[in-house]
């Protein structure tokens, strides 16, 4: 079980107590629909095929990987605020809010944890619409256009960067909750 405040977190580090690293993984709205919607632009793997590969790749690096879905952007910014508290990086698609959402950009500058932003198609290729991002300002970096693959290189970029935020941060900057887990969490609330 990971401490529940700072001091208790200090003293495990004290101790030789090691937390393994969380990452959230979200996707924003319509990524519910994977395999269904536009197989020819996103593929046909499912968000729930997708995120058993995030969690694997995970388990692998060493690290514990939440995945969330929403279409709701209030939903989204909650989820980045939980992350703040909770995990050492965040992996996010936005899906449509990256072309508009400045609200989703200003919880990931609030971050002060790396942030990775994701998407499978090439938004350079795609609608004229599509090609600015409103959220990527506020990311360490952007991948996109590999398909599938642009999640699972987000999740080991962000796995290094946690690592090297950690490295440099003597304290936590902030109290970690409660266990690691390697679960999916879908909601899909109105907007």
């Amino acid at each position: 079980m990971a401490p529940a405040d700072p001091t208790d977190a200090a003293r495990s580090r004290a101790a030789g107590t090691q937390r393994r690293a969380r990452v959230m993984v979200v996707h924003g709205p319509n990524l519910d629909l994977l395999g269904e919607r536009e197989p020819g632009i996103y593929g046909d793997t499912s968000l729930a095929e997708l995120d058993a590969r995030l969690v694997a790749l995970g388990h692998e690096l060493g690290v514990a990987v939440e995945c969330a879905q929403s279409n709701a952007e209030g939903t989204l910014i909650d989820l980045l605020h939980r992350a703040r508290r909770e995990c050492d990086a965040v992996v996010i698609n936005p899906g449509g809010y990256t072309h508009t959402s400045v609200a989703l950009h200003d919880a990931l500058r609030a971050l002060a944890i790396p942030a990775v932003e994701v998407h499978l198609s090439n938004l350079y290729i795609r609608e004229p619409m599509r090609q600015r991002s409103v959220t990527a300002a506020a990311c360490r970096g952007v991948i996109m256009g590999l398909g599938l693959d642009s999640y699972l290189l987000a999740l080991r970029h962000v796995v290094a960067l946690a690592a090297e935020h950690a490295a440099r941060a003597p304290e936590p900057a902030i109290s970690r909750g409660a266990a690691p887990s390697t679960t999916h969490a879908t909601t899909t609330e109105p907007a």
